[in-house]
């Protein structure tokens, strides 16, 4: 299960599993935002190489128009998938326990 709510303030927050079956609708509701928007994964415990997609397809897509995707509440699970793949380099990662800006 993955459930996702878009705040107004440019906040998303995650929570459950973003995998190969939830990616179409994790990425028809991150396609509805712009600017810099903040992704809480404070209650994201897994993801998937399709998620990864998911997350990569849109920070490009807000770069383009001069925005940015930011991850914040990242687990150490989920820290470790982005820094074994590289993507913590991509990223702005805000690990799971430190004060949000």
């Amino acid at each position: 299960m993955l459930a996702i709510e878009l705040g107004d303030d440019g906040r998303v927050t995650m929570a459950g599993r973003l995998d190969s079956i939830r990616a179409a609708a994790a990425q028809e509701a991150l396609d509805r935002t712009s600017g810099t928007v903040t992704l809480d994964c404070a209650a994201l415990n897994y993801l998937s190489s399709a998620g990864l997609g998911v997350l990569l397809r849109t920070h490009k897509r807000l770069l383009e128009g001069g925005g940015k995707l930011r991850l914040t509440g990242v687990n150490g699970h989920l820290l470790d998938i982005f820094n074994y793949s590289g993507l913590s380099e991509v990223f702005e990662i805000e690990p799971a326990g430190k004060p949000a800006p």
